[in-house]
């Protein structure tokens, strides 16, 4: 029976997905994020065991509340695509037994091609593009974006349904030309529903203590609501230059 290593779970989770969700954490990640509020969830070897079974029990009680609220299951992480196979079969069980509607957290650092069979039992990719400047993004998690840009392309391609994440670091992801590069590269994309801007928050600080770990952005400040409203503003601009081209090139 196929097992997954599991960091958390949380029961009644409402910013992870449309309704109320049951959000399931993964064990594993590959990037080293400088923000990361679960910084021990980066060990592919710790976590909890856990079988499809024993996960399903959790979400049953809970059901009403999934189901009353167009909610389900998003399973995040970590990064889940590391474990494809558990949440493959995870997500089917869920489809099968109570047709709850099931979101993929990712950072897409990933190969689509390897992910078929999760892919297609994934109703919504919540796609977190962390910085779109290739640089900055080695910078800022420890890998290239190369893979990830790739992996919304492929999304975009084959119809599948996403939410493009950014979170919002003062001084690190709020560049403008960056913010339009940033709204350019989304406008291509043609399965996009929504693009969320996620304040950068301190609130995982401490779990880097915890693990002798010294915090990079230390008294780098939450963003305010003017510098998020900016943001959104600059995103928008660039998606709308970049369908205005889209546009003139199908004429």
């Amino acid at each position: 029976m196929v097992t997954g290593r599991i960091h958390s779970l949380e029961t009644f989770g409402t910013v992870d997905g449309p309704g109320i969700r049951f959000v399931l954490f993964m064990q594993g990640c590959a990037l080293q994020c400088m923000y990361c509020h679960n910084p021990d969830s980066w060990n592919p070897s710790a976590g909890k065991p856990m079988t499809v079974e024993q996960v399903l029990s959790e979400i049953e009680p809970y059901l009403t509340y999934y189901e009353g609220s167009e909610g389900g299951l998003t399973v995040t992480g970590g990064e889940p695509t590391l474990q494809p196979i558990f949440v493959a079969q995870l997500f089917r069980e869920v489809h099968a037994r109570w047709k709850l509607h099931t979101a993929l957290d990712t950072s897409g650092f990933n190969d689509a091609s390897h992910l078929e069979e999760l892919l297609a039992e994934t109703d919504l990719v919540l796609l977190d593009l962390k910085q779109i400047n290739r640089e900055k993004h080695i910078k800022l998690t420890g890998q290239p974006n190369d893979r990830i840009l790739k992996f919304a392309r492929w999304l975009s391609d084959n119809g599948k349904k996403m939410w493009v994440r950014h979170v919002l670091v003062p001084g690190i992801t709020d560049d403008e030309e960056d913010l339009l590069g940033l709204g350019r590269f989304i406008g291509t994309l043609q399965t996009v529903e929504k693009v969320e801007i996620l304040p950068y928050h301190q609130m995982g600080v401490y779990k880097w203590e915890q693990l002798g770990k010294a915090y990079p952005l230390e008294g780098v400040p939450t963003p305010t609501e003017a510098e998020v409203a900016r943001a959104k503003r600059l995103i928008e601009l660039g998606q709308a230059s970049s369908d205005g081209i889209a546009a003139a090139n199908r004429e």
